[in-house]
């Protein structure tokens, strides 16, 4: 007879370890982009067999250099006593290709919190890293404390260390509500002491600066210059059918420009904070109140006006007036 409650079997077994790009067939790039492996597919019948609870949660070690992982399983087609993981996998358990690792059935609490910590400085220049990060672990079943992982986003690949996970120094990651903190990656201090001492191209206040008449005629006089020699559309034209080869040359299309009094004053000295005030074109005031343009001499409401009523009144307000 039987005492105490029942419990199944450990599964226990070891594998030839390789890499995912050593796993024949089409290509599985997307599993390096998570915490699975593949497994045989005996692995999946003796699973069976012992009645294992689910999720299937793995611990990967390396008994030669006392190294341990936790992942999760993806598929069960790969050969007969080989085992293929993600590279980022084989490089926290100091394994080469081929080498032998032993893997066990594990029970991992659900995970509170977890902090990580990128390896490098570009990580932090991505606009949301955390909402990047959450999408990330959506191909991980479980994370370890020590283990640097593998985030790709746009082309990228972005190592993060995982430094701090609770309640366990293994935990899963599946259906769990997670708090996330970042710790400053190397050489985060010293990027921000070189940014904030750099002189800013900007200032805080507007800086406000005012053109003496006489300056403001200099660049006037200086701009008018570079038009008076400035033709638009000056170029030649050939039609394509053109044996002779003629020009098109419009008739009445003379080089010569008309003199340039007074155009406008293009600030070629502008950034971006700074307000420039340039005398421009003045208007005139007439006695009457009337506004004139100086430059064109243009003068609003200074037609004549007709009535359709001529010759005095009607006939009709003549005889009403009687």
């Amino acid at each position: 007879m039987f005492h105490g409650p029942w419990q199944a079997r450990p599964f226990n077994n070891r594998y030839k370890c390789y890499s995912i790009s050593m796993f024949p067939g089409k290509e599985r790039g997307h599993i390096e982009k998570g915490g699975k492996i593949i497994m045989p597919q005996s692995a999946l019948d003796q699973l069976t067999q012992l009645n294992m609870p689910y999720p299937l949660l793995f611990k990967l070690t390396n008994e030669t250099a006392n190294r341990v992982t936790h992942c999760g399983v993806l598929e069960f087609v790969a050969e007969e006593g080989k085992l293929y993981v993600p590279y980022w996998m084989m490089r926290n358990l100091l394994l080469q290709e081929g080498e032998m690792v032993r893997v066990q059935t594990v029970n991992l609490p659900s995970a509170t919190f977890t902090k990580f910590k990128p390896l490098s400085v570009t990580f932090l220049e991505i606009t949301n890293p955390k909402a990047v990060l959450e999408n990330a672990l959506r191909t991980y079943a479980c994370l370890t404390a020590g283990d640097v992982i593998a985030i790709h986003y746009n082309d990228t690949v972005y190592e993060i260390s995982v430094l701090e996970t609770k309640p366990a120094q293994a935990v899963s990651i599946i259906e769990c509500d997670m708090d996330v903190d970042f710790a400053p990656p190397e050489g985060y201090k010293e990027e921000f002491q070189k940014r904030s001492s750099a002189p800013s191209t900007t200032s805080q206040t507007p800086a406000i600066v005012r053109i003496t008449p006489e300056a403001a005629d200099d660049k006037r006089l200086s701009f008018a210059l570079l038009l008076r020699n400035f033709q638009a559309f000056a170029g030649k034209g050939r039609r394509l059918n053109d044996r002779n080869g003629q020009s098109l040359t419009p008739e009445g299309n003379s080089t010569e420009v008309a003199e340039i009094e007074k155009v406008g004053i293009p600030d070629f000295d502008f950034k971006i904070g700074r307000l420039t005030f340039m005398p421009g074109v003045r208007l005139d005031y007439t006695e009457e109140g009337d506004r004139q343009d100086v430059e064109t001499g243009f003068n609003a409401f200074s037609g004549t006006g007709h009535t359709l009523r001529q010759g005095g009144k009607s006939e009709a307000g003549k005889k009403k007036q009687k």
